[in-house]
């Protein structure tokens, strides 16, 4: 390798490397949740992967394991125990926390005059309850021992309203909010917490509502008129998780969408 490559590469190892790192992905079974996984592995951090369903998850370790030390726990996220439970596993596991991702979600797609109460509770226990007990439970671990970073996932329609999808909409701009609390919180406990928040990236909790309509609708109001690869979030994700690339960005609510959120007309 030329001389000048070599030093390039370790400048970018250094601004955006992760060895020797822990990273605690909870929602990594899951389509977004993998693909963020799998590139905190190839940045070279160690893996807690974490979600509801023990085959599957038993399942995506073994498929990362020839990336870097990954391993599978099994919680229930809307359960305090349990997250507290993952922080003791993962710490006896690869003995420190460097990062957390809160990045499990639920939708509920119907009307908002069919919407049920149970819906409503589930979405919300779901996609904002247990951003604030991943982020109570490992931030104060992480400020316990000298610092870290939090990374929870919005979304685009945070903002911007979509119909059928009230419950889920109104927890990710909860998330937001209480990304930028929490962040205001432990910024002097060297942690920082930001949000990333995705545009239309087909996964599980959307694709129920993703008819030929719908589809058509999201393109018209979407400048780059697709939708999101998973691995399009690994950068962004980096950036706000890597200690030195990302050291004053906290409070953030970073969008990668495509351009959705800049549409209006």
């Amino acid at each position: 390798m030329p001389r000048t490559m070599s030093k390039y590469a370790s400048y970018l190892e250094s601004l955006f490397g992760l060895t020797g790192q822990v990273a605690v992905v909870i929602g990594g079974t899951g389509v977004l949740g993998g693909a963020l996984a799998e590139g905190l592995l190839q940045a070279g951090a160690a893996v807690m992967i974490a979600g509801r369903e023990p085959d599957r998850g038993v399942r995506r370790a073994e498929e990362m394991r020839a990336l870097g030390d990954v391993d599978f726990q099994l919680i229930d996220v809307t359960s305090r125990e349990s997250i507290e439970a993952l922080l003791t596993t993962t710490l006896t596991r690869f003995g420190r926390v460097d990062m957390l991702i809160n990045g499990a979600g639920v939708n509920a797609a119907s009307t908002y005059f069919e919407a049920t109460d149970d819906d409503w509770q589930r979405v919300l226990e779901t996609n904002l309850t247990a951003v604030h007990y991943g982020c109570q439970i490992f931030g104060k671990h992480m400020a316990e021992h000298g610092g870290g970073s939090i990374l929870n996932i919005g979304s685009a329609t945070a903002h911007t309203p979509l119909s059928r999808v009230f419950a889920y909409s109104a927890s990710k701009a909860a998330v937001i909010n209480l990304t930028k609390n929490v962040a205001r919180e432990l910024a002097p406990f060297n942690v920082r917490v930001n949000a990333l928040c995705p545009g239309f990236f087909p996964a599980e909790q959307n694709r129920t509502i993703l008819d030929v309509q719908r589809v058509d609708n999201i393109m018209r109001n979407t400048p780059m008129a697709r939708f999101g690869e998973p691995d399009e979030l690994i950068g962004a994700m980096l950036l706000l998780l890597s200690k030195k690339a990302g050291s004053f960005i906290t409070g953030a609510d970073y969008f990668v969408d495509g351009g959705y959120t800049a549409m209006r007309f």
